[in-house]
């Protein structure tokens, strides 16, 4: 234990320096930086796992967060190493993804950022993994899809998602500029392991109105959606279903029920170039489905002029002008010509 010890100390005292710094011709001049460290992390050991005996070896069991909010009020920097104390005077050697994750969680953070040496987590093909829900980081773990470090990285920023963290990042460290574009670009670097609550498909509200604007005006000066004014979708919002990434738009479709006839009409239905190609069209279509469900709808139709294999690929068969709904018949726009598909709701 000793030797982490003296490493630890080392190392801590090397970023307190580092933080203190103040030249003139420095970013840092005039910071006056406080930073803080102490035993604010309460541990205990692993103990003897198959026969092991861990020795001064362990886990995070409780946080100090009132003594950390005190300091963090004070506008001081936080310093926690990878050692926690026990209530018998000992010190334990603690892994930095246990503490990171356990103190998020227990401060209740909006975010946890990871450093590792690889961009992040990679595929079997060696490709990044751009973004993991927490409850798909459970199962690769389980099915020993991540083992190693990555494992470790990816089990702590999993537990922290489970503990109400809404977002865990495993960054790179080698990568020149990969905080801040974390921090200041909305898909940030590395891999993500969201919450549920990340990204959601759910009833529009008024304050979505601008993002729906945002959202479909390319769209309708391209012809592809039938203008709409924000008069409109005032009166109309309740009939909208989001995609909601990180407080913003990226896509969108309303519902509009014809009960006479048992029919309901898929319309606006828009996604993000940027967001396109992952599954979120299908998510709010299977979302808008289920409201239709809801509703008694029997049959849901679309009329579309340029996205028609997308519809046919997901059970929407063609149609004609004379089926729709008697006051979608009346208003049906023959400038448009735009073609008609059905999909029957079991």
């Amino acid at each position: 234990m000793t030797p982490v010890l003296e490493a630890i100390g080392g190392l801590r005292a090397y970023l307190e320096s580092q933080l203190s710094m103040g030249l003139v011709n420095s970013p840092m001049h005039n910071a006056r930086i406080r930073v803080s460290s102490g035993n604010y992390v309460t541990a205990r050991p692993v103990g003897v796992l198959d026969g092991i005996d861990f020795g001064y070896t362990g886990q995070v069991r409780r946080v100090d967060v009132a003594g950390i909010e005190k300091l963090l009020e004070l506008g001081h920097i936080v310093l926690l190493p990878p050692l926690g104390y026990s209530p018998t005077g000992d010190a334990f050697n603690l892994s930095y993804e246990d503490v990171g994750s356990q103190v998020a969680a227990a401060l209740q953070a909006e975010k946890l950022i990871m450093f590792a040496e690889n961009q992040g987590l990679l595929d079997e093909n060696a490709g990044l993994i751009r973004e993991l829900s927490a409850r798909q980081a459970s199962d690769r773990l389980a099915a020993g899809m991540v083992q190693g470090h990555d494992g470790d990285l990816l089990r702590a920023a999993c537990d922290a998602c489970v503990k109400g963290v809404r977002r865990a990042h495993i960054i790179s460290y080698v990568d020149d500029g990969a905080l801040l574009e974390e921090l200041f670009t909305r898909d940030g670097a590395g891999t993500l392991v969201s919450g549920d609550n990340y990204e959601q498909i759910r009833q529009a509200r008024v304050e979505d109105i601008g993002g729906i604007l945002g959202l479909i005006q390319p769209l309708e000066e391209q012809g592809i959606l039938v203008r709409r004014s924000r008069e409109m979708l005032e009166t109309e919002i309740s009939r909208f279903v989001v995609a909601e990434r990180d407080g913003t738009i990226v896509g969108c479709a309303a519902l509009y029920h014809y009960p006479d006839e048992g029919a309901g009409e898929l319309s606006c239905f828009a996604v993000d170039q940027a967001y396109r190609r992952a599954g979120r069209g299908d998510d709010i279509l299977a979302m808008v489905e289920k409201l239709a469900r809801g509703q008694g709808i029997q049959r849901l139709f679309v009329l579309t002029t340029q996205t028609e294999h997308w519809f046919r690929e997901r059970g929407f068969q063609p149609s004609t002008v004379r089926e729709l709904p008697g006051p979608k018949l009346a208003s049906y726009n023959t400038q448009r010509n735009s073609k008609v598909f059905v999909k029957a709701l079991s």
